[in-house]
This record gives C-alpha cells, structure tokens and sequence, in this order.
C-alpha cells in the first residue's frame, strides 16, 4: 500500500512492508527509478525488517517541485524519518539513492545503525563525467527536470563530500557491481575511506538488486549478522 508524508515543503510517497516493530529499513532509488524498483529484493528485507521503500522527490507519486539536488533530497530523507517516526533505520541506497543515504548518514550518523550503498558513493571531483541529457521524447515516470540537476552535480560534485568520507562513523557495506559502469576503483577507495567498509563485488551490472537478488540480500545478511 502507498502512503504519504507531508515533509519539508514537498509530499513524500512512500510503501512499507514487514512487521511494525520490526528494525526500520529505508530504501532509497536511483534516478528515474521509484520505491517499485526494490520489489526484488523486498519481501526478503520484510522478512527481517520493516521496510519503507521512498519515492524521492520529482519520482513515482511524490511531488514534482522542479528544484532537485542531493542536499534537497537529503534533507526530505531526514524530515520523512522524523515523520514516520523512525530513530534509526538501515539505510540502503542505489545510485543516486546511494549518495543520498551517504549525506544523510553524514549529517546525522546517530540516524543510521548501517549503511548500504550499492554500485555508487558519493562523487570524487574528476572521477565522473555526466554531459547534460536531451529532454526524452517520449512521457517518463519521473520529473524530467531532475535529470540534469542531478547529472550536474555528479559532474561537479562538491568535494567536501568525498574528504567527510574519512569521518563516516557508521558501518558500511559497499555493493559493487562487478559488470557496472562505475569505476571499481572509486568505490575502492571510498571504502578505504570509510573507517569501518565492506567492500564486496557481484557478478551484475549497475543494478545489483534487479539482477542478483538473491546475491544482493545475502551480502546484507552477511553485512549485518557477520557471525551467523
């Protein structure tokens, strides 16, 4: 069932699954995507958790303001949690999601027990290029707006964000898609960053959690119950 939250200034749209009273998992999608991308993966992660899959703001039925940024996101990330009520959460991110729970575990690690980001960190200045798109031509489930915004900040990203890095005092586990576009190495040497990083690779490409998702929980058990 899709609910909705009313937080910092736009409507967050929103899917739970799982138990209430169960630890709280927040899943946050890529670009373009929306909470449906996670139906894969989520009945496996209800099993263990409640889960709330997000639709970020300009995505699936969440409002469509026209600004959008990492930090805007970030910032509805951290109202929807105050909202619905969750102290602290599993946090699991991809692509863009992935630089959003990154910033969000930034700015308020006592919010996030452990951090999942998959096939993405957040940017290191030079290591990506992302050229402006054109307008599609054909009608597209997501603010067509956002798609630029987000690109310019890959492109540019602020470098502030890569040297927190060496700060994150959150746990972390970093899934890489060993068949990905993205550079191995940049989430290399994110994780040698991080304080505390997991490092694993699956056999898939950019979306981890579509193609492997069996594998893609699995790294999770393992991340969280590391003597099970």
């Amino acid at each position: 069932m899709t609910e909705s939250l009313d937080v910092n200034g736009v409507t967050i749209a929103y899917r739970t699954a799982g138990v209430a009273g169960n630890p709280p998992a927040v899943l946050l999608h890529g670009l373009g995507d929306s909470a449906a991308d996670w139906d894969t993966v989520l009945p496996d992660l209800a099993e263990t958790h409640r889960v709330y899959a997000v639709d970020l703001r300009g995505h699936g039925g969440s409002s469509r303001p026209g600004k959008y940024s990492f930090e805007l996101m970030r910032d509805d990330m951290l109202a929807f949690l105050d909202a619905a009520g969750i102290d602290e959460c599993l946090l699991i991110g991809h692509s863009m999601g992935a630089v959003v729970a990154e910033l969000l575990a930034l700015a308020a690690p006592h919010r996030v027990s452990h951090l999942v980001l998959e096939d993405a960190v957040a940017p290191r200045p030079g290591a990506l290029s992302r050229p402006p798109l054109q307008p599609p031509t054909e009608p597209v489930p997501f603010d067509v707006a956002v798609v630029n915004q987000i690109r310019a900040q890959l492109d540019d990203p602020d470098p502030a964000w890569w040297e927190a890095l060496s700060g994150l005092p959150v746990r972390t586990l970093i899934i890489s898609g060993a068949e990905s576009p993205i550079p191995h190495e940049l989430l290399a040497d994110a994780a040698d960053r991080i304080p505390d990083a997991t490092l694993v690779s699956v056999t898939a490409g950019h979306d981890v959690h579509v193609e492997q998702p069996t594998a893609f929980v699995t790294e999770i058990h393992r991340f969280l119950h590391p003597r099970a």
